[in-house]
């Protein structure tokens, strides 16, 4: 999973607050909600945010390895079967 927890630190450091992003350079309240959640962002708009922080894609961004809970292993290894009765 990537993760966006450095960003906020380094917008931080710039100066840069998330109205900045909206106001100066046309960021959608969108793409930071989905920075915020860790969600999908676009190659471009991780171009622009190294470009506007003047850093590289470290500085924002972080792969962290999933951890697979019971749940999910269940689900990958259950199989379900219909079952139709006529008495």
């Amino acid at each position: 999973m990537i993760v966006y927890d450095r960003l906020w630190a380094v917008m931080k450091e710039r100066n840069i607050s998330q109205y900045k992003l909206i106001k100066d350079y046309q960021f959608s309240f969108g793409q930071l909600d989905r920075l915020r959640k860790n969600g999908n962002i676009s190659s471009y708009t991780l171009n622009r945010l190294c470009e506007i922080l003047d850093c590289g894609l470290e500085d924002i961004a972080e792969y962290r390895k999933e951890k697979q809970t019971h749940d999910r292993v269940l689900h990958r290894s259950c199989v379900c079967f219909s079952y139709s009765f006529n008495p």
